[in-house]
C-alpha cells in the first residue's frame, strides 16, 4: 500500500484542495535547506527551524558551515560540500549539526546538488532527527518481522477490499502463494467461502471503524473435500491523522479445534443415540414392534432410510446357520423407516415393504452381510453398485432416482446366530457413511438383535402355550337341552402369562349339564398343562354323577398331586327337567345372575378354598333358576386390575350387564370390550348360560 491509497480520502490537490498533515513525512518532520554555490543559506523551511532552532530570518544569508557546524567538524564539512558541488555526487549519512542552543544534534542528512536554468548550482540538504528516524525504522522493521513471522495469518486490503499484503502464515492457511492473493478479492481467492457475507462484514468495519473480532468462518479450499475452520478478525487501518488506509485481517486456523469439537459433539450424539436405543428398542416382546423401534431410532440421526430384514429361516423358531457364501438368502422385511424428505421416501418405497418375502442373490451386499456375519460399507454408491444393493432392476432404478449415494449394512447377531441385517441408506444426508458410522450401527444392531431374538423366542413360546391351551379347551359345545351357551377365551398379551384359565360345558345323564370355569394360578406352559389335567379330571368326575362339592373335593386332591399348583374353580350342575341347579365354589369369583327385568347381582355362595390347599371342605348350594335367567361365569382376568379394587371392578361388571339385554354372543363381546380394554396382563375365560 502506498501514498496513493492514503491520499484517496482527501481532496485532490490538482483541484485546489488541501491535504491535512499526519503522514509519514509529517512524523519525520523533514527539514529542507537550500545553499548557493558559496555555501550561503538561501532557503529555510519551517521544519529546519524546528530541527535546528534558528528562525528563517536568522538563518537566511548565513554561511551554513559557520551556523550549523562545530569548529572541529568544519574542515570535513567544507571538503564534503566541495565534493558535492564540484562532482555532483550526493552524500548521505549521520552528521552532528550544531543546534542554536550550542549542543550537537545528530541528524540523518542527505545532500544533493541542484542546477537551475542559468546553470547555477545549489546544494539541497534534507535532514531529520536521527532518533525519530531510528524509532520509525525500528518500529517498521519490528512490524514487518512480526507480520512475517507471526503464526497467525495476516492480510492487508485496500479500500476496494483487494489483497495488498499477505504474510507466510496466511499463505500456508489458504494453501496459496502471495502472488495469487495480491490484487484480488476474497471471492477470487476463496471461491468456496461465503464471499458475500465476508465482504459485507469487511465493508461494515471499513465504514464504521468498529473492529469485528473472532468471526467463525467454515468452508472448503479449492481441491479439498474437508472443511476448514478459521477465526477471522477485521480492523480498519488509519494513519496518525485518522486517514483511512484500508483494512487488516488476522486469520487463525482452528480446523483442528473445530474438528475436535465436531468429534466430541459426534461422540455425544452417538452416546445419546445408543442411550435412546436402549430405551426405545425392546419396549415390548412383539417382534414386528421391536423391528420398527430399531428402524425408527436410526432415522434420521444415522440414515435417511433404515430397513430391518430377518432371514426367513429364523422366523420358524429353529436355529439355523446363515446362508453360506455363494448362496442366495431369503429375507422377510419386518420394518422400514424413512426421513421426511422426498428422496428418503422414494428410497423407502424401493425397499421391501414390511411383511414381504424377498430373495437376494449371492452377489447382493445384504446377502454378503449375513453370509460373512460382517458389516458392509459402500461410502460412494455408483451406478453399478445399485444392482448389488437392490433386489431387482426396478428397485435399483427407484434407488437411483431417490438419490442414494451411500450404503451400509450390519448383521443382526444374537447368541452367536445371524438373525438378519440392519440396512442403512443415505439419500439427502450429504456426508457418506464412515467406518465410525458402521461401528455405531453395529453397536445398535447388537443391542437390538438380542431384543429381536427375545421377541422371536417369546412369540414361539407364546404360540406353543396358546396352541397347548386351545387344544385343551373344549370345542364349541353341543346345544344342551334347556340351556343356551356362549363363551369367549382371550389370551394374555405376554407369553409367560398364557395358560391358566379354562371353561367347560359337560353333558351329563338325563339331559343335565355341568358348567365349569377355573383358573390355575401361575402362567406359561406349566399352568396350561396343569389346567389340562384339572379339566380332564373334572370331565371324568362329572361322569360319576357326584355332587358338586364332591367333584371339587376330588379335584382338590388332584391339584395337590400336581405339586404346589393352586387353582380356583366354580362347578355347577343344571337339570332342565325342573330348572334346578346345584353349585359349589373353590375360591373362585362369584358368578353373576341376570334375570329379565331385574338388575344383575352377584350370587353369595360359600367361597371355599382354592384347589390344592387340601383339607378344606366344600359346600354345595341350590340355585333357583327360571326360563330367561342367565348365569355369567368368568375368570379374574376380566375384572382384576392394578389400579382398582376388586369390589369396584365387580360393581363395574354388574353395571355393564345392566346396560341392556343383548344376545349371548353380543354380551360376551360387550364384557370383553368394556372391561378388558387396556388390561391384557392375564388371560380371561367367560361362559354365559341362559335357561330356555
Amino acid at each position: 500500500m502506498g501514498t496513493t491509497d492514503a491520499a484517496r480520502p482527501g481532496p485532490d490537490p490538482a483541484e485546489g484542495g488541501s491535504y491535512a498533515p499526519g503522514g509519514l513525512l509529517d512524523v519525520l518532520s523533514v527539514a529542507a535547506v537550500l545553499l548557493d554555490q558559496d555555501g550561503r543559506i538561501v532557503l529555510w523551511s519551517p521544519q529546519a527551524e524546528t530541527l535546528f532552532g534558528w528562525t528563517a530570518e536568522e538563518a537566511l544569508g548565513q554561511y551554513a558551515a559557520r551556523l550549523l557546524v562545530a569548529e572541529s567538524d568544519l574542515e570535513l564539512v567544507l571538503d564534503l560540500f566541495a565534493t558535492v558541488m564540484g562532482e555532483g555526487e550526493s552524500w548521505a549519512g549521520v552528521f552532528p549539526v550544531q543546534h542554536k542552543d550550542g549542543h550537537p544534534r545528530p541528524v540523518e542528512l542527505r545532500n544533493v546538488r541542484l542546477q537551475d536554468r542559468e546553470g547555477r548550482y545549489f546544494a539541497l540538504g534534507i535532514a531529520t532527527d536521527r532518533e525519530v528516524l531510528r524509532d520509525i525504522e525500528r518500529d517498521l522493521a519490528l512490524s514487518l518481522r512480526l507480520v512475517a513471522q507471526a503464526p497467525i495469518g495476516v492480510a492487508v486490503f485496500d479500500l476496494d477490499l483487494r489483497y495488498v499484503m499477505v504474510n507466510p502464515a496466511l499463505e500456508r492457511i489458504h494453501g496459496l502463494p502471495a502472488q495469487q492473493h495480491l490484487g484480488r478479492k476474497v471471492r477470487e481467492v476463496l471461491p468456496l467461502v461465503d464471499a458475500d457475507a465476508v465482504e459485507a462484514a469487511m465493508r461494515g468495519v471499513l465504514e464504521t471503524g468498529t473492529p469485528l473480532l473472532d468471526q467463525f468462518v467454515v468452508g472448503r479450499l479449492a481441491g479439498e473435500e474437508d472443511e476448514r475452520a478459521r477465526l477471522v478478525s477485521y480492523y480498519r487501518l488509519e494513519d496518525a491523522a485518522g486517514h483511512i488506509l484500508g483494512l487488516a485481517a488476522s486469520v487463525v486456523d482452528v480446523t483442528d479445534r473445530h474438528r475436535a469439537g465436531l468429534a466430541a459433539a459426534e461422540a455425544r450424539r452417538r452416546l445419546k443415540l445408543i442411550a435412546d436405543a436402549s430405551v426405545a428398542v425392546g419396549t415390548t416382546l412383539d417382534l414386528d414392534q421391536t423391528a420398527r423401534e430399531l428402524a425408527e431410532v436410526v432415522v434420521p440421526e444415522l440414515a435417511d432410510v433404515a430397513a430391518v430384514d430377518i432371514l426367513d429361516t429364523v422366523l420358524d423358531g429353529a436355529r439355523s446357520p446363515s446362508p453360506p457364501a455363494g448362496h442366495p438368502a431369503v429375507f422377510r422385511a419386518l420394518a422400514v423407516a424413512s426421513a421426511d424428505d422426498i428422496g428418503a421416501r422414494e428410497a423407502a418405497r424401493a425397499a421391501d415393504p414390511p411383511g414381504q418375502i424377498a430373495k437376494y442373490d449371492a452377489d447382493r451386499l445384504v446377502t454378503q452381510c449375513v453370509s460373512t456375519a460382517r458389516p458392509v460399507l459402500l461410502p460412494r454408491v455408483g451406478t453399478r453398485d445399485l444392482l448389488c444393493i437392490a433386489r431387482d432392476e426396478l428397485s435399483a432404478a427407484m434407488l437411483a432416482k431417490a438419490g442414494l449415494h451411500s450404503y451400509a449394512a450390519v448383521p443382526l447377531i444374537a447368541r452367536g446366530e445371524v438373525l438378519g441385517v440392519l440396512d442403512l441408506k443415505r439419500t439427502d444426508h450429504h456426508r457418506p457413511f464412515t467406518e465410525d458410522d458402521v461401528v455405531l450401527a453395529g453397536e445398535l444392531a447388537a443391542r437390538a438383535a438380542v431384543c429381536i431374538d427375545n421377541a422371536r423366542w417369546y412369540q414361539r413360546e407364546r404360540a406353543t402355550a396358546l396352541t397347548l391351551q386351545r387344544s385343551l379347551l373344549p370345542e364349541r359345545p353341543d346345544k344342551r337341552a334347556g340351556l343356551e351357551v356362549a363363551y369367549r377365551y382371550q389370551p394374555a398379551g405376554a407369553a409367560g402369562q398364557v395358560g391358566g384359565d379354562w371353561f367347560d360345558v359337560i353333558p351329563l345323564d338325563e339331559a343335565r349339564s355341568a358348567l365349569v370355569v377355573g383358573d390355575v394360578m401361575g402362567s406359561g406352559i406349566t399352568a396350561a398343562a396343569a389346567m389340562g389335567q384339572l379339566r380332564t379330571a373334572g370331565r371324568t368326575l362329572s361322569g360319576l354323577d357326584l355332587d358338586p362339592e364332591q367333584v371339587l373335593r376330588h379335584l382338590d386332591r388332584a391339584a395337590i398331586g400336581l405339586g404346589q399348583m393352586i387353582a380356583t374353580c366354580f362347578y355347577a350342575v343344571y337339570d332342565p327337567r325342573d330348572c334346578s341347579c346345584r353349585a359349589a365354589n373353590a375360591g373362585h369369583l362369584p358368578p353373576v345372575l341376570l334375570r329379565p327385568g331385574r338388575r344383575a347381582r352377584l350370587l353369595e355362595l360359600p367361597s371355599g378354598a382354592p384347589l390344592g390347599v387340601g383339607g378344606v371342605p366344600f359346600e354345595s348350594v341350590a340355585l333357583e333358576l327360571a326360563p330367561g335367567d342367565r348365569l355369567v361365569l368368568y375368570t379374574d382376568g376380566l375384572v382384576e386390575t392394578r389400579d382398582a379394587g376388586i369390589d369396584e371392578r365387580l360393581q363395574a361388571l354388574t353395571e355393564v350387564l345392566d346396560t341392556g339385554r343383548l344376545p349371548l354372543e353380543d354380551t360376551c363381546d360387550l364384557l370383553l370390550s368394556s372391561l378388558r380394554e387396556g388390561n391384557a396382563e392375564d388371560d380371561v375365560a367367560v361362559l354365559i348360560a341362559e335357561v330356555t
